[in-house]
């Protein structure tokens, strides 16, 4: 079974590197690279400081987009061309298939984060960007998981890239939709208590991906590696959960 396993994540990283997504991870390094020297030539002060966030903004987004879009596509089309009918027709628990794949998907996010960490060293201290790195690498991970669960759920790229590019989103800013929720204006009535429990309550089920990949570790060299405890616990946590939804996903289809 172990053997399997490892045989599918091999060709699923195999495949990535047929689908020249390490040129286009070059090409979104060099972009960025590009746009963080503009705004370094035209800063005034700070501009290392400028061009080291301007990198760490942009990349984290776009390496967790990229790598989404790549699991989304690759899933679908190995639905649709049978792909998984053919491999689901072998001596093969569906278990092998599903951990063979996300851990071949992994190997991916790790080969991503590595690329964006060594581009940041050049302009950071490497303590913070090690720090920084696998906390990206941990975010991506999380990524990875939904996206496999999505595509096993819905079966389709639309809704599948929707609800994770929503899931990305609301966990990154839920920690600012709760402050402001908890910090009214005006007097709060019974509508607004409702409404920011309820936005409590959809909190408790999303990981705290706002205190994950923190920009001001590079800029600021604030990051510390306690900080990377409840980083790892959230991610072990997610990956299990997803994991498990995934398998059951597939279990109950019938080809």
């Amino acid at each position: 079974m172990s053997r399997a396993i490892f045989t599918i994540a091999y060709f699923t990283f195999l495949e990535a590197a047929r689908a020249r997504l390490t040129r286009l991870l070059l090409l979104v390094l060099l972009a960025a690279f590009g746009g963080s020297v503009f705004l370094q030539s035209i800063a005034i002060a700070d501009s290392q400081r400028i061009q080291t966030a301007f990198l760490a903004a942009l990349l984290r987004p776009a390496s967790v987009f990229v790598l989404s879009l790549f699991i989304i596509s690759s899933l679908s089309r190995e639905f649709n061309e049978k792909g998984l009918e053919l491999i689901l027709s072998l001596d093969l628990p569906r278990a092998s298939y599903v951990i063979g794949k996300l851990l071949g998907f992994m190997g991916i996010a790790l080969l991503f984060a590595a690329a964006i960490s060594l581009l940041l060293a050049a302009f950071a201290p490497p303590g913070q960007v090690a720090l920084w790195g696998i906390s990206l690498l941990c975010e991506l991970w999380i990524m990875t998981a939904l996206s496999v669960f999505c595509i096993f759920t819905f079966s389709q790229i639309m809704p599948a890239m929707s609800l994770v590019l929503g899931f990305y989103l609301l966990a990154r800013a839920m920690s600012a939709i709760q402050l402001i929720g908890h910090t009214p204006l005006n007097e709060s009535g019974l509508s607004q208590q409702f409404m920011v429990h309820a936005i409590d309550g959809i909190a408790l089920f999303l990981p705290r991906l706002d205190i994950f990949t923190q920009t001001a570790w590079l800029v600021n060299a604030t990051g510390s590696w306690p900080q990377l405890g409840p980083i790892v616990a959230q991610t072990a946590i997610y990956l299990a959960l997803l994991t498990a939804g995934a398998l059951f996903d597939l279990s109950r289809k019938n080809f």
